[in-house]
């Protein structure tokens, strides 16, 4: 199950990877916005990204004008690695190198077939682990320290 949220930006986008997700059979849940009504993304972020950290979903897609205020609030959810990607190299490196459990995008950045090919990349993509393992550990780590510390 793949977990999506936007803004009111990046609905239009969303919409059309939707489209895409259910080309490839794959099960998602929307946690919104549905219409076009400004809104604030941060709202729709954290809902998709804390289904991800729940498990609930096994993957998240977010979507806001530029990618970047959606990517920030998910990755303040304590389990989640969300990066914004606009080219197919760092979204198949989010996977294969940083085990991104999230992807945003920005609407107004990124094209439609642009964006479905760094979306169908980056869900074909598995992490590699090995040295990378001990990487993303660090960067737990650092998460968990800070968890402490309040």
């Amino acid at each position: 199950m793949i977990a999506l949220g936007s803004d009111h930006a990046g609905l239009p986008l969303k919409q059309e990877i939707i489209k895409l997700l259910e080309e490839k059979g794959l099960a998602y849940e929307d946690f919104g916005t549905h219409t076009l009504d400004s809104c604030d993304y941060p709202v729709y972020a954290e809902k998709a990204a804390r289904a991800v950290a729940e498990g609930r979903c096994q993957q998240g897609l977010v979507f806001c004008g530029t990618g970047i205020g959606v990517s920030l609030t998910a990755n303040k959810v304590p389990g989640i690695r969300c990066a914004v990607c606009s080219d197919c190299y760092s979204a198949l490196m989010s996977r294969q190198h940083n085990d991104c459990n999230m992807l945003a995008l920005g609407a107004r950045v990124v094209g439609l077939d642009l964006a479905r090919m760094i979306v169908s990349l980056w869900l074909e993509a598995e992490f590699e682990g090995g040295r990378h393992q001990r990487r993303v550990d660090l960067i737990m780590a650092v998460e968990q320290a800070g968890l402490e510390q309040e």
